[in-house]
């Protein structure tokens, strides 16, 4: 069991940053790749960045590479998704998972409650 708990979120202009934070507790934290995905209201959950177990591989949506990065550190059980740039589009609830399962698709996994971001323009 893994228990993730996200914070960072708020609200910001257009143009900002932002950095969240995906706190985990529970089982090995290093076992799990670890994604960040969005919703935006209306629409379906999106693949935003995932990082592997050790930090050393990334994946980012096309939405957000060049703009955000992702990182994590092992030894404070804690990811990163850096956001800068932001725009009204980037405006969502962002939500980690830890998941055994590398690659963009919503994964099974354990999941966060989720953090808000909104983005005014």
């Amino acid at each position: 069991q893994v228990q993730l708990v996200e914070s960072g979120g708020g609200l910001v202009q257009a143009g900002g940053s932002l950095r969240l934070s995906c706190a985990a507790s529970g089982r090995s934290f290093s076992d799990y790749h670890i994604g960040w995905f969005r919703q935006a209201p209306g629409k379906g959950r999106e693949f935003v960045a995932l990082i592997s177990r050790s930090g050393m591989s990334t994946l980012y949506s096309d939405a957000v590479k060049g703009r955000f990065t992702i990182s994590r550190d092992n030894t404070k059980n804690t990811v990163y998704l850096q956001m800068n740039s932001l725009s009204s589009v980037d405006t969502a609830v962002y939500t980690c998972a830890a998941t055994v399962e590398w690659g963009p698709n919503v994964p099974n996994g354990y999941w966060g409650q989720g953090t808000q971001v909104t983005v005014s323009s």
